[in-house]
Formats: C-alpha cells, sequence, structure tokens
C-alpha cells in the first residue's frame, strides 16, 4: 500500500456532494470556475501519514490550499494527485472512476459519493488547467457588466439583469408583479416597520404616474419610521440591551446610544461613517459628543457587577466580545473559532486572531463594576442637560402614577425608585488608555494563561494592514473600509438583501468563509457591493434600488411546479413572502387599531407582560427586580422601545424569535409554532388591540355591516375582501353576538382586557362580537405576513 492508497480515500471521504448553481439536469458549464464549481467538492480537511512505501515520504495532501493539493505522492516526485491540463495522469481523477470498488474514491465506508456530472466537472477543471483560486470572498469585489437577456422590458433596474439572467439559464422565468397594494405593504413594512394606512393605499391606487412606486419609497425613507426600522436590526447586531446580562442583571443606561442610532438612519448617515463613529469616535480629532456616544457601540457586552469574581478573566471576556462582534457583524467570518486554536477552515491564526483583539484590549475599564457604585461603568459619557430635564420629567411622571395608583406596580417602592434613577446614569463609551495595555496569545482561550505577545494587526488573508493607518481602533475603521476590502461591502449589501427578501445573496450571513454558503447570484453581490461603496455608502440608496426592482417587485404567488424547482426562492423566481418580525407583529396591531403612540426615542418602556416572570429569575432580598408595567402612552409605543432585560427578554418578542441580544445576531432564526398563535389570541396588549379595533370598525367603518368588516380587512391585509370572505366574516360576527348576548358577562369581560379606557356609550353585545372580528383579522396568515 502507497501513501496515496492510505491517504486519498480519507481525504476524498470528506468530499462534499452538492455543486452550488450546478446539477446534472444542467449542461457542464463553458468554463469552471474553482470557487463556485470545485471547491464544494474538495475536502476541507487535511490529514498525515507514514505509508508502508519506502518511497511514501511523510507529506500533507490537502484540497484546501493549492500548495496541498499539487504536492507530490511520493518521494521520487513521479505521482500527483492533480496534473494541472492533465487528467489521465491526475490520480485524483483516476481514483474517483475507479472500476474497483475497493479503489474507488470516495470508499465505500464512507457512504458518499459522486454523480456522473460531479466527476466531469472535476475532470473538466483539470483538463483546463486546474486553476486555483483564493476563496472568493477573501477577493476584492469586481465591478460587473450587466449579463444579456431575453426579455429586456421586464428589467428596471440592473438588478433584475442579473436576477433574470439566472432565471432564463434555468429555464425560467419571473412570475407577474404583485398587486399595487400587496407592493405597498410590503415596501411599508420593510422600510418602516409599519402597514400602510388606508389613505395612503388609495392615494397610490389612484397614481399612475410613472415615478408613483419611487415617490412612496422616497416618501418611506423620508419619514422618522424609517430609522426606527432599520435601528431594530442594528440593535440585534449590536447587542443592545437594558440591563448588564450577569449576575443580578441588574439595569444599565444604554438608551441614548440606541437613540443616536435611529436618528443616524433616519439622517441617511454614510454607512462607513456609521460604522466609524461607533468603532473608533473617541479617537477622531476633537471628537463631538455624537461621536463619543457612538461609541457606546462598543460597550453593549454582557458586564458583571458580582462580588468575588477574578476581575481579568471578566475584562477579557468583554474584549473577546469586541471582536467576535467586530468579525460577525463587519467581515462575515468566524473568527471566534480561532480564540482557542488557528482555524479549522478559514486561513486565521489563533495569533491573528489575538493581534485582531487588541485593537479592543485598551479601554480604560475594569472586569467588575460595583452596583455600589451608582453610575455606569467608565468610561462613561453623562447625559447632556436638555437630556436629564426631559429623563427627569420622565421620572417624575412615574413616581407621580404610581402614588396615585394609575400605574400597576408591586411592593418595595424604593427599588422602583432607584431603577428609574439608572436612567440618569451616564452612557457606557469607549476610550484609550494613555500606555499600551500589552495584548497576548492566551494558550487555549485561558485569560489565566498568555503566551507570545501580539500587536494591533489584521488577518493577512483578507487584506494586509497598511502601514499608512494608526495601530488603534481609528486604524481599524480605516482598514475596515479600504477600497481594496473583499469583506465590508459585501457582507453588508447582503444582509439589507436579507433585510428584504428573508434570505440573503449569501445565505449564512454570518460566515462569508469556506464553510459558509456560495452566493446564489455571485455577479450581482459584486456588483452590489461596488455599487454601494461608488455611492458613498449610501443605504437608503441601495435600499431604494433594490425595492424598485422588477425582482422585489414579483407576487410571492408560487405554483407546484415552480415550488419544487426553486423551493427556499434561492432563484428569486417570485417575490418574498415573509411573516412580520416580532416587533412589526405588536405594532402592526397597534397602528391598525389606532392605539399606536409614535413618539421619537426616548427612555425605555414596560408594555403588557405576564406577572412574576421577573421574580423568577430575580436573586431575591434587596436584589429583587419586579416587572413595574407603564401605564398611559408608554403601553402603546414602538417594540423597539421595550425594555429589554437579557435573563427575561419580553416573552411575546422572543416567541416570535426576536434576538436575545446576549451576543452580535446577524440572523435571526425563523419558526411557527403554536405559541405564536396563542399570542395573538390571549396576550393582553393583542385582545386590547382587538378590542379597540372592533370599536374603529364601528365608528369609522360604515353604516353597515359588510362596510365595516370591508374596512376592518382592508386595515388588516391592505387589499379588499372577497364576498366569500365578507360573508364568512359575517357569519362570524352574527354568531359572536348571539353568543355575546346569551352570556353579556362575557361580552363585559372581554371589554375590559388592557388599560385603554372603553367608550361606554357602545352597545357591549355588539361591540364585543366585532371585537371578535376584529381578532380573527389580526390572527389571518395574510396579517402577519409581508
Amino acid at each position: 500500500m502507497t501513501f496515496f492508497d492510505f491517504y486519498i480515500p480519507i481525504v476524498l471521504s470528506c468530499l462534499i456532494l452538492a455543486l452550488s448553481g450546478c446539477s446534472s439536469r444542467h449542461p457542464l458549464p463553458d468554463h469552471v470556475d474553482f470557487n463556485f464549481h470545485v471547491k464544494p467538492l474538495l475536502a476541507d480537511r487535511c490529514f498525515k501519514c507514514h505509508g508502508p512505501d519506502p518511497n511514501t515520504r511523510e507529506a500533507d495532501l490537502r484540497f484546501d490550499t493549492r500548495t496541498g493539493a499539487f504536492a507530490s505522492l511520493d518521494s521520487l516526485g513521479e505521482r500527483f494527485a492533480i496534473v494541472a491540463g492533465d487528467p489521465a495522469n491526475s490520480e485524483m481523477i483516476h481514483r474517483i472512476n475507479h472500476d474497483n470498488l475497493d479503489e474507488r474514491m470516495p470508499p465505500l465506508e464512507s457512504n458518499l459519493t459522486l454523480s456522473e456530472f460531479e466527476k466531469k466537472i472535476l475532470e473538466k477543471w483539470v483538463k483546463q488547467g486546474a486553476e486555483w483560486k483564493a476563496h472568493w470572498a477573501f477577493m476584492p469585489p469586481e465591478q460587473q457588466g450587466l449579463p444579456s437577456i431575453d426579455n429586456e422590458e421586464w428589467a428596471e433596474t440592473p438588478i433584475d439583469h442579473f436576477i433574470l439572467a439566472r432565471l432564463e439559464r434555468e429555464g425560467l422565468s419571473p412570475v407577474p408583479a404583485a398587486a399595487r397594494e400587496k407592493w405597498l405593504r410590503r415596501v411599508t413594512f420593510d422600510l418602516t416597520g409599519l402597514p400602510p394606512t388606508l389613505d395612503e393605499i388609495d392615494a397610490f391606487l389612484e397614481d399612475q404616474e410613472p415615478d408613483a412606486y419611487e415617490r412612496v419609497v422616497d416618501r418611506l425613507i423620508a419619514s422618522k419610521a424609517y430609522g426606527e426600522r432599520m435601528a431594530v436590526d442594528w440593535l440585534d447586531l449590536a447587542r443592545y440591551a437594558d440591563t448588564q446580562g450577569h449576575h443580578h442583571d441588574f439595569e444599565r443606561n444604554m438608551w441614548p446610544w440606541r437613540d443616536w442610532v435611529i436618528q443616524a438612519f433616519n439622517d441617511n448617515m454614510p454607512y462607513d461613517q456609521f460604522v466609524t463613529w461607533q468603532l473608533a469616535g473617541d479617537l477622531l480629532p476633537d471628537p463631538t459628543y455624537e461621536q463619543l456616544l457612538a461609541t457606546g457601540f462598543n460597550r453593549n457586552h454582557k458586564i458583571t457587577q458580582e462580588c468575588g469574581v477574578i476581575e481579568e478573566e471578566f475584562r477579557v471576556e468583554y474584549v473577546v466580545d469586541r471582536t467576535n462582534t467586530f468579525s460577525t457583524a463587519f467581515l462575515g467570518l468566524t473568527m471566534q473559532c480561532a480564540q482557542c486554536h488557528d482555524h479549522k477552515y478559514d486561513p486565521i491564526s489563533q495569533k491573528e486572531y489575538y493581534q485582531l483583539f487588541s485593537f479592543f484590549n485598551n479601554v480604560p475599564e475594569r472586569g467588575r463594576w460595583p452596583h455600589s457604585e451608582k453610575t455606569s461603568s467608565m468610561p462613561s459619557l453623562p447625559l447632556p442637560v436638555e437630556q436629564i430635564a426631559q429623563t427627569k420629567q420622565y421620572i417624575d411622571r412615574h413616581i407621580r402614577n404610581r402614588d396615585s395608583g394609575d400605574e400597576p406596580v408591586e411592593e418595595d417602592y424604593g427599588t422602583y425608585e432607584a431603577e428609574l434613577n439608572v436612567l440618569m446614569y451616564p452612557t457606557m463609551v469607549m476610550a484609550e488608555l494613555d500606555t499600551l495595555r500589552p495584548a497576548y496569545i492566551l494558550n487555549r482561550g485561558l485569560y489565566s494563561s498568555p503566551g507570545e505577545r501580539v500587536f494591533p494587526e489584521t488577518p493577512e488573508s483578507i487584506l494586509p494592514f497598511s502601514s499608512e493607518y494608526p495601530r488603534n481602533r481609528l486604524g481599524l475603521s480605516q482598514w475596515l473600509f479600504d477600497p481594496a476590502h473583499p469583506l465590508t461591502a459585501r457582507v453588508t449589501v447582503n444582509r439589507y438583501w436579507q433585510m428584504l427578501f428573508g434570505t440573503g445573496l449569501v445565505h449564512t450571513p454570518e460566515d462569508f468563509g469556506s464553510q459558509g454558503a456560495l452566493p446564489t447570484h455571485p455577479e450581482l453581490i459584486d456588483w452590489l457591493a461596488v455599487y454601494f461603496m461608488e455611492s458613498g455608502w449610501d443605504v437608503a440608496g441601495l435600499l431604494k434600488t433594490i425595492v424598485l426592482s422588477s425582482t422585489y417587485r414579483q407576487s410571492s404567488t408560487v405554483n407546484p411546479d415552480l415550488l419544487g424547482i426553486d423551493p427556499g426562492n434561492a432563484l428569486l423566481s417570485r417575490g418574498p413572502h415573509l411573516r412580520l418580525t416580532a416587533e412589526m407583529v405588536r405594532d402592526q396591531v397597534l397602528a391598525i387599531s389606532g392605539l399606536l403612540v409614535d413618539t421619537l426615542g426616548g427612555p425605555p418602556v414596560k408594555p403588557y407582560q405576564p406577572d412574576g416572570l421577573w421574580k423568577e429569575v430575580s436573586s431575591g432580598g434587596t436584589f429583587l427586580r419586579k416587572y413595574n408595567q407603564s401605564a398611559g402612552d408608554d403601553l402603546y409605543r414602538r417594540s423597539l422601545y421595550t425594555f429589554w432585560k437579557r435573563i427575561q427578554p419580553p416573552p411575546n418578542m422572543i416567541t416570535f424569535d426576536a434576538a436575545s441580544r446576549n451576543e452580535c445576531t446577524v440572523r435571526r432564526q425563523q419558526t411557527s409554532t403554536p405559541l405564536q398563535a396563542l399570542v395573538l389570541l390571549n396576550d393582553p396588549q393583542f385582545v386590547e388591540a382587538a378590542r379597540v379595533f372592533g370599536e374603529r370598525m364601528m365608528v369609522e367603518g360604515g353604516a353597515s355591516l359588510a362596510d365595516r368588516i370591508a374596512y376592518g380587512f382592508r386595515w388588516a391585509t391592505s387589499r379588499m375582501p372577497d364576498e366569500e370572505e365578507i360573508g364568512l366574516l359575517t357569519a362570524l360576527f352574527e354568531e359572536e353576538r348571539d353568543g355575546f348576548a346569551m352570556n353579556p358577562d362575557q361580552a363585559d369581560a372581554l371589554l375590559t382586557v388592557g388599560e385603554y379606557a372603553a367608550e361606554s356609550s357602545h352597545d357591549p353585545v355588539e361591540w364585543a362580537a366585532y371585537t371578535t372580528v376584529a381578532s380573527t383579522l389580526l390572527n389571518l396568515s395574510e396579517a402577519i405576513y409581508k
């Protein structure tokens, strides 16, 4: 047995069977591309072995590096796995086609096989010269010419050329455009997080001018709701919360940073500036208050206040968190895998991890911040005088509400007042030590096991760190937005594509490395990345370009044949059909019922929540934290402003897949569970909204039952109901009215859910029946999808 006989079975057993964008029903591509056709088939691990053949030398045969793949298989240099241009003498090609099952690769015991199509891909690649490239995401994006398409009339934007070219290549056609009101619903939710009003629907249906779609988009981006909607995803990425996360999970005061984010999006701050201020605003020349405040981004991590902890252990944890957040948010890489050892799949060493770590290691902070200090963990930034005055008014109002009995709270007044006073604390921000704090490779990632000292540096395989950049966080930001950087623009445009279509062009936004998904449309993601950079990193402009495309305008209707060919809509063969996010589900019922209070910014609020949840996770005694529900307008603020307690997040939000905010999250999970239906049917926020929505149908919907039902249906779905739907809802109303007439106590009980004052002049039986119809409308699949 030779080295190759022993070794190649192990390596080829790691072959990945699926080819991205290729299948056996298609002819071989004219040019076999290494990254998109070959690399998915090659093993991503290496092995060392001494074979019994005396001519065999110890070697690495590995298919994740060019040197390994083209290495000699014997000491005489006569056998090679790959011989460029010569499949006949390439041992890899010989073995994957071997007639003897004992010799064929992958081996039988691996339970893996290669299709004939996949074998031909490998053979053609070798025949064409076995061109080897760096990983696609580590090469700078290049400006792409628009591909030719047959249906030129369909393309509204350059995006459509790339999508249609792929569809035509697959023998498919785009579906028809969505109905105008459905497109309006989709784009209004996507850009504001709220449903369109009936007046907005009517105005758009009447507007037949060529630029009608564009003017809608401009109006939505100019609204203050745009910044609130955009901030939601950024808060996930920035792991924003209103509590510390560790031990007693006491309160912190980061909402001024959250409000800065909202305003930055509403100002359409260029993305490079937006990120630079957050990474290194304190290092800019003569930084402004806003630039300092922006650096709160890097202080959103969890902090401990527990007595007896080892401070250095937790200080290192905070730096690790910043390093991992930077990697996930801006590089789209799993660099945390290199915290304890070299990355197993991507060309990132443990040393490079701690070189990046050292950029964030120079903050004058402590591992533990005692709660007894009654201020924020240093460094911090005091609230401006005007904001202090507004916050004091907010606190005084809550205390007055408590004293008057208007605000439902539990015992222990002193704890409640202490919680409110945290809102006056300074906001945590970044600063630099005067002297560089040494950084080391931490053996096995242990804070107590330092090894070789390292200095600020970036991974060589991504982009060398220019000598022109200062070796601090400001220099790191300059490196991040270097025009030659291969990842920054791609990762960003992919995340915004995901925001609109549910899935990014790269399905793994957190992993652009070798274990992540390949882009479904590689030329398109490069075109978007270059376009984004050349626009001056204009986020609003990028979103406008995407939502005005014919691709985005497509109907989400799908037939069984198309569903079988493109089940996940990877080809963009139809429009997106997505359930509303957790925030949108709640905000929609507030908006269409008329309860929504659209005040911009301010301290966090505490809407309805089941009793006792905070007690279950509280340490008790003087450390007890109880959920003191807000009152009045604060019950009906947008979900963005809901108080976020890390160890017990808002339960209805978590049920609808909101992120926990314990770490950087760039992709929420998507589930469909019975608990979600129970929230929509029974949560006081939704029952109360149905009650007020039912009243709105009675007061504003017209004189007849059919008109009122149609009015409510349009609010919930953005379209007119058909006759069958009117009939079903009419029957429901009549059945419920008869039931409540026989049980008036049930009607009274339903109409007292929630704090919103009931209008006593309405017939309670009729109102309760309309409330049930309203609840039904709010539970329609069409109502919770966009």
